[in-house]
Formats: C-alpha cells, structure tokens, sequence
C-alpha cells in the first residue's frame, strides 16, 4: 500500500471567490458560491465534487475497458448532486446521480459485464466520497441500451 497526497492551493480573491492553483503548471481555476451568498463566477465546492466523482468514475471505466482492448470512446457524464438539509437544518450534498454514455456499443466491447462488476471499486474518489454520500451510477453504450 502506498501513501500518496495531493495539495492544491487556494487563495481569496474576494468574498467567496477563491482561486485554486493545482501547481504542476496546470492552469488556475476560479471557485465562487452561487447566488444570493456568491456571485456565481466560477464553479461551486458541490461542482467540484461531483466533477471530481464524475471524471474518476469515467477513468476507471475507461481503464477497465481499455485493459480488454476495447474503444469506448468518447465517454460522456453527467453527475447530479441532490443538495438537501441535515436534521439541523444545514445544507449537505444527500445523493448523486452519475449517468455514464459510453461511446461504442456494448457488443463492441468485450468483457463487459465483467467490467460493470468491477471498475467502480478501483475509483479512487468515489469509493471516499461514497462512506458518506450514497452514490448512485447509471451506463448506456451509445446505443442508449441500459447497462446498469
């Protein structure tokens, strides 16, 4: 097992807007809160969040795929993040949705249904975030033939 960290920095540039340098000369991205508390200019915690859940779940069903030989690409998702409040009342992130398209046919690709058991628990960032927050995952090949 090996212990690895990631740092990203963030520093205030007004109000609720935060600039946030990944460092590696990856560019720079803007965080701010919507509207009323925010002004909306860049993407909110709850974004990045399921951004984050979203991009990990679509590489390792990548990976997974691609270690059969197969192409299913392009992968498209979309993460819903339902934001609800606690029994005190704060606001908490309560489910996500990810809806996963693959880009090919699943006749195309071999070992599929292998895969679908399996890639979910090499994710990284869903398996954290899911202890927490029930996570929901849905796939269609491009075909739009449900596959789980």
């Amino acid at each position: 097992m090996s212990n690895e960290s990631v740092t990203v920095q963030l520093k205030q540039k007004k109000d609720f807007q935060f600039e946030i340098n990944f460092g590696n000369n990856l560019p720079t991205i803007l965080g701010d809160e919507p509207p009323p508390i925010g002004e909306g200019k860049g993407p909110s915690p709850a974004q990045f969040l399921a951004a984050a859940v979203g991009n990990c779940l679509s590489d390792s069903l990548f990976f997974a795929i691609k270690k059969y030989n197969g192409n299913p690409e392009p992968i498209e998702c979309g993460v819903t993040a339902t934001i609800g409040r606690n029994e005190q009342g704060r606001l908490r992130i309560t489910h996500m949705h990810a809806a996963i398209q693959l880009g090919a046919a699943a006749e195309d690709l071999s070992h599929l249904e292998r895969v679908l058991t399996q890639f979910e628990a090499f994710c990284t960032v869903t398996q954290s975030v899911g202890q927490g927050i029930p996570i929901d995952i849905s796939i269609t090949d491009a075909n739009g033939k449900k596959l789980k």
